[in-house]
């Protein structure tokens, strides 16, 4: 079974059913437009808001014709086809076309330059591409200088000149599904690895590893057709779209909305009935102290069919969830860890029945195997900090065209090694100390970032933290806290200094950075950029003297 037969059974059995819902409450229009396949875009007369809406049947049949026109390109079992689109209503479609063909789909980050797009597009052997309205400058810039590239498609309006209109193309080719004899085993996707430690990793993926991580998502969540999921997150991602897995595997409904407004996000959760939301932890701190400064009222929306809300892709601050709680009480909460090489979330999972162990990342989650392990990969004692394995079905085949570093990572008897510092405690459950990388070592003690950063969480004006290593002669690092305050606050290096009293004294920061914490779509600190602006600068923040 390949990930394209879940499509095909729905597109079956419940042809009729809506698989998809796009909203843009940024766009205001009062056209209606017409596709072939589906005339199913109108406007909220309320307040603009663009809704559209997709069904089973014609999510396959529009799969099916993209990969009939890339068949009729020349496209063969292996080669490999680029999509750089902004979440939207075709992303899905073009995503399993792609697959259909037995070629390889390479999703890539929206965020990427231009010569980052060049540089992913080289590095997985790419042969087309396929882009929306939001790349046209970032792809003409690159165009004349990307040789493997044979074809262009442009999804929007005002197609540029040196693409042709997916649009247009589909529109004549069959919906008749092309029938490639594919497997698990087969090669299914290239994703890309966040780029937090450096240049992007191409991580390659069968189709066992992604129909695997279907039946993780329903066993972890229990979707049923009855479900509505509400995705937020980028659909490059191996996160977002291995959630969304749950409601392809269960036949439920998804509904993609393009922004990350409280208001938005609560307005989408009542009149579309979602039942499970996945947030990332900025979107959910967000909405917490939107309800607390009464800029939204939760008692506006209907929210009772709500069940479960659920965050990953970085550690989650306990103080988050103890707050979700007092406002959302009945809700079910769950933690998903996982990686890109792991074919994203669930490879460990808090699970909605230990609501007691928030902090936690949880248990191996179905059909994994988990492991902490020392520098010379022998497991650690319980309680002791080592670096994290996992080991099943969703586990990369390799980074694709880099042998070394897919040594480095994996294990000749398929042990992933995450990189991820952790613990277990006397009840089995896995706690994030730290990534690898990321660990300061100050006097020769080791300091584990996150563990500063969920002390410092803790103050009531603090919005976000991140904590790096700087360059000390003495001490070899020290560890500096860039800050970034709530709406409405103000923080001083005395106060903070003051808070931080109450941690060990080794594991203090030595230096207080008031400034904006920024983070990659997938949620995720970008320590590297925070180290090339601050690491070593003696002018940007004032050392606290011990």
């Amino acid at each position: 079974m390949t990930i394209a037969d879940f499509l095909r059974r729905n597109a079956k059995e419940t042809p009729n059913e809506v698989a998809l819902v796009e909203i843009n409450p940024q766009a205001q229009t009062n056209q209606r437009i017409t596709w072939k396949e589906f005339s199913l875009i109108e406007s909220d007369p309320n307040n603009g808001a663009v809704r559209t809406e997709m069904t089973w049947e014609e999510f396959d049949k529009r799969a099916n014709r993209f990969a009939n026109l890339l068949l009729s390109r020349g496209v063969q079992k292996g080669d490999k086809i680029a999509i750089l689109l902004m979440n939207c209503l075709e992303w899905l479609p073009v995503y399993f076309g792609i697959l259909k063909t037995g070629a390889l789909a390479v999703p890539l980050n929206y965020r990427y330059t231009s010569e980052e797009i060049r540089y992913c597009l080289n590095l997985s052997d790419a042969s087309m591409l396929v882009f929306g309205p939001e790349f046209i400058g970032r792809v003409e810039e690159i165009c004349d200088r990307m040789p493997r590239i044979k074809a262009n498609f442009y999804v929007g309006a005002d197609c540029p000149r040196f693409a042709e209109s997916y649009d247009k193309l589909v529109t004549y080719c069959t919906s008749r599904d092309p029938a490639i004899e594919l497997n698990e085993q087969d090669y299914a996707a290239i994703y890309f690895s966040s780029g937090t430690t450096g240049f992007p990793k191409a991580i390659l993926h069968a189709h066992e590893a992604l129909v695997h991580s279907c039946r993780v998502e329903q066993m972890h969540h229990g979707q049923t057709k009855d479900d509505v999921f509400l995705c937020i997150p980028p659909l490059y991602h191996t996160g977002a779209k291995m959630h969304w897995f749950g409601s392809l595997i269960s036949g439920g409904r998804a509904v993609l909305l393009k922004g990350v407004k409280p208001e938005w996000i609560l307005k989408a959760v009542s009149e579309e009935k979602c039942t499970i939301v996945w947030l990332l932890v900025p979107w959910a701190q967000d909405l917490l102290d939107a309800i607390d400064r009464g800029d939204v009222d939760p008692d506006r929306y209907e929210l009772s069919q709500w069940r479960l809300m659920h965050i990953g892709a970085q550690p989650v601050p306990p103080s988050l969830i103890k707050r979700w709680f007092e406002h959302f009480p009945n809700h079910q909460y769950d933690t998903n860890y996982g990686l890109s090489e792991s074919i994203g979330p669930g490879c460990v999972h808090l699970g909605v029945e230990n609501p007691h162990k928030v902090g936690a990342i949880g248990k191996a989650g179905f059909g994994w195997e988990v492991k902490i392990l020392n520098t010379e990969h022998k497991e650690v004692e319980k309680g002791d900090v080592g670096e994290l394995a996992v080991k099943g079905p969703g586990v990369m085949l390799c980074y694709y065209n880099d042998e070394k570093a897919t040594r480095e990572v994996l294990s000749e008897d398929g042990w992933l090694y995450t990189g991820d510092m952790a613990k277990e405690d006397e009840d089995g459950f896995i706690y994030l100390v730290d990534r690898k990388k990321d660990v300061i070592i100050s006097g020769g003690e080791n300091i584990y970032p996150v563990q500063i950063e969920d002390y410092i969480r803790k103050h009531n004006a603090v919005k976000d933290v991140a904590v790096i290593g700087i360059r000390d002669k003495r001490l070899g690092e020290i560890a500096a806290a860039i800050i970034e305050a709530k709406e409405g606050y103000s923080l001083g290096e005395e106060e903070m200094r003051d808070f931080c009293f109450g941690l060990p004294r080794y594991k203090r920061p030595h230096k207080f950075i008031f400034a904006e914490v920024p983070r990659n779509p997938t949620g995720k600190i970008e320590k590297p950029k925070l180290r090339k602006l601050y690491a070593g600068d003696s002018v940007v923040a004032q050392q606290i003297e011990e």
